[in-house]
């Protein structure tokens, strides 16, 4: 995976309109499930319990939460992105979000983004992502979203 490097977000607002590279494949296990399982309070079978998964879903396994596909969207941007000149970066929300295709236990997932803009708040930008978050050898992905982050210097 190749990381993009900038020395400050005026350099970074060069991005607008450009694809970011994909990043490295990151395989969900059943532990990752079950831990935002118990995070969210959300324990489905679907999700966690894996024998029953095996029998009665379409999918013939458990599957993660369509909103851990979202959270992992900070995580795997974090890693293709270093500005050198930003001390912090928060979630501002999101303006678009579905979730195509279920996520079955041991996939992998890569995320495919770009910068669809950048704009200028008080002491940093407010960043929209197009983020597509694939499965490996599946057509449809597993998450779609225009994500919403800001960064401060």
């Amino acid at each position: 995976m190749e990381v993009v490097h900038f020395k400050n977000l005026t350099e970074f607002k060069t991005m607008i309109g450009k694809e970011l590279p994909h990043s490295n494949w990151l395989t969900v296990t059943q532990e990752m499930i079950n831990d935002f399982a118990n995070a969210t309070l959300d324990k489905q079978w679907v999700h966690v319990d894996e024998v029953r998964a095996a029998k009665e879903s379409p999918f013939k396994s458990t599957i993660a939460h369509g909103f851990m596909s979202l959270a992992l969207l900070s995580k795997m941007l974090e890693d293709l992105i270093t500005i050198d000149s930003v001390k912090m970066g928060l979630n501002y929300g999101l303006n678009y979000v579905r979730f195509p295709h279920p996520v079955p236990v041991n996939s992998r997932l890569q995320i495919q983004s770009s910068i669809k803009n950048v704009e200028d708040q008080q002491q940093g930008v407010k960043i929209t992502f197009q983020c597509t978050v694939v499965i490996e050898g599946v057509e449809k992905p597993a998450c779609v979203a225009e994500f919403l982050g800001i960064m401060f210097e």
